[in-house]
């Protein structure tokens, strides 16, 4: 989830993530529900079919579950969205420090408590209408005031103002030094026309990216290129989306350039693709991770120790091998070793015997659990069955359901697990990595976890301006969230990718965005 790119956001997943992000929850809508467009001109199992010209071809791993920025937390419904909506301000595909978007410039009370926002002049959105300050708060006052996903972003917000045509004033209950991430770190975040209430945005877009949603089916989506885009004007015509389930037809789809490009890259095929001729792979260190968490609200797992068993039974590197092939690193918290927010904790060495004496203790010696994973997530599938084997040596037995993910998006709101496996994807602040899934009454703490000491850490952590201070504070909650097994960490994947040498003015991102309006085909 992208998460939230899950958003399972997931998070979106790959994530999100959803999920990641995300990603990692969402409303499912029925992708019957999408398909009142014509088809596009692949199947939903293939990546068969020529695209018009000058149109890239994308094969999505995974299937959008709705287009409305606001409630959806899949990623693949982000890797639409991302070409079609815009945000206040972007992470720039450099270090993700925040650039202007619709906001040409921001500026910040001396208390910190007042956010003023210019937006841009001349932008439109798709059908024409002029974007103006309404747009904005109608598109945050929806989110807040519907209490939908992301609506935990604005927790400090008291207002949010037209305070001129182009001008929007947000104030704040409390400092909240990540405001730019939370407004727009992802297209969770994206402005809608404030007619959109007439939209059924489930279905429908009206942005003012770079490309228009023109269609949308089962199978796919296509954009064309939006003529009154306020940036520089794409360099290809439009964009067709195929959701290609079976990473072979998508490879062999961009062999034989039928796709252009593709996210839908098994770990085990990076080497060859990687010396593959006519074939460009792009691979970096991500934001993602890839997580386990356990159903805290009953027995067994109401039990830390239970859980600590089931930590120290995991070889956290056999499952990263297994998910990645090596296109990973292993890691215990969330954050990845080379950001300024890692702390590099690691409490957990693998110990079987520790382990089996710690089940015993609780009186869970004969512990069984069903592992709920997406089925369209291989990583995630892979991580699972390495770890059924893994405590299958300390006497646990766990079975790994493997569900539609719209079936796990809603049996994750439910709480109707024992304990489920994903990853979180486009984390950028340190707000993003822990917040909302370790904070009490978190709106993505499906586990159920409670500690009033983390909570107070998250909520100083969410409101310190001073950068060293903020870091001690998640570093403390951190430690907490991994000694308690709030979510036992896996690791964090590469983000990996492949495109045709014809495509040119495209890179992979570490927070996972997929931005196709600098492309160009070439032949």
């Amino acid at each position: 989830m992208r998460a939230p790119r899950a958003l399972s956001l997931a998070v979106t997943a790959s994530g999100l993530a959803l999920l990641l992000a995300a990603c990692s929850t969402g409303e499912g809508v029925d992708a019957e529900g999408l398909d009142e467009a014509p088809e596009p001109s692949a199947s939903a199992d293939g990546a068969g079919g020529a695209a018009g010209e000058g149109v890239l071809v994308a094969a999505l791993a995974n299937t959008p579950d709705q287009f409305d920025p606001h409630v959806t937390t899949s990623q693949a419904s982000f890797q639409v969205l991302e070409n079609v909506y815009d945000t206040l301000v972007v992470p720039s595909a450099e270090d993700l420090t925040f650039e202007p978007s619709l906001a040409e410039s921001w500026t910040t009370s001396e208390d910190g408590l007042q956010w003023v926002f210019t937006l841009r002049e001349g932008v439109t959105f798709h059908d024409g209408t002029p974007l103006d300050a309404e747009d904005v708060v109608y598109s945050f006052r929806r989110i807040i005031d519907e209490e939908l996903s992301n609506a935990f972003r604005f927790a400090t917000v008291t207002a949010v103002e037209a305070t001129g045509p182009l001008e929007v004033t947000m104030t704040l209950s409390a400092e909240t030094p990540n405001l730019l991430a939370n407004v727009g770190g992802f297209k969770g975040m994206a402005v809608v026309p404030s007619e959109s209430a007439g939209l059924d945005l489930a279905t429908q877009a009206v942005g003012t990216g770079p490309f228009e949603l023109v269609s949308t089916s089962a199978g796919g989506a296509e954009l064309t290129a939006y003529d009154g885009y306020w940036g520089e004007a794409p360099q290809v015509q439009g964009v067709e989306y195929r959701y290609v389930a079976e990473s072979a037809a998508a490879l062999t789809g961009l062999e034989n350039g039928d796709v252009h490009w593709t996210d839908n890259v098994p770990a085990q095929s990076i080497e060859d693709l990687a010396d593959t001729e006519g074939i460009e792979l792009g691979r970096t260190g991500s934001t993602d991770y890839y997580y386990a968490a356990f159903n805290q609200t009953r027995p067994p797992f109401d039990d830390p120790d239970v859980r600590r068993a089931v930590a120290l039974a995991v070889d956290r590197e056999a499952v990263a091998e297994a998910a990645t092939f090596g296109a990973g690193t292993v890691n215990q918290t969330a954050v990845p070793e080379g950001s300024f927010w890692a702390s590099g904790y690691a409490p957990f060495e693998t110990d079987a015997a520790e382990a089996e004496q710690l089940l015993v203790d609780a009186g869970a010696a004969d512990l069984e659990f069903a592992l709920m994973v997406p089925d369209s997530d291989e990583p995630a599938v892979a991580a699972a069955q390495v770890m059924a084997s893994q405590l299958a040596e300390v006497g646990v037995t766990m079975t790994v359901d493997t569900v539609e993910t719209g079936i796990f998006l809603d049996r994750q709101g439910q709480g109707d697990f024992d304990a489920f496996s994903w990853a979180w994807i486009g984390n950028i602040d340190p707000f993003d990595y822990y917040h909302a899934q370790h904070i009490t009454d978190g709106s993505f703490n499906f586990q159920g976890y409670s500690n009033p000491e983390v909570d107070d850490l998250l909520t100083r952590a969410a409101a310190e301006t001073d950068e060293d201070a903020r870091k001690d504070l998640y570093a403390q909650a951190e430690q907490l969230v991994v000694d308690d097994v709030s979510y036992l960490f896996l690791f964090n994947p590469d983000v990996v990718e492949a495109w045709s040498s014809s495509v040119t003015g495209y890179e992979a991102r570490p927070d996972s965005a997929v931005n196709f309006e600098t492309v160009s085909l070439d032949g």
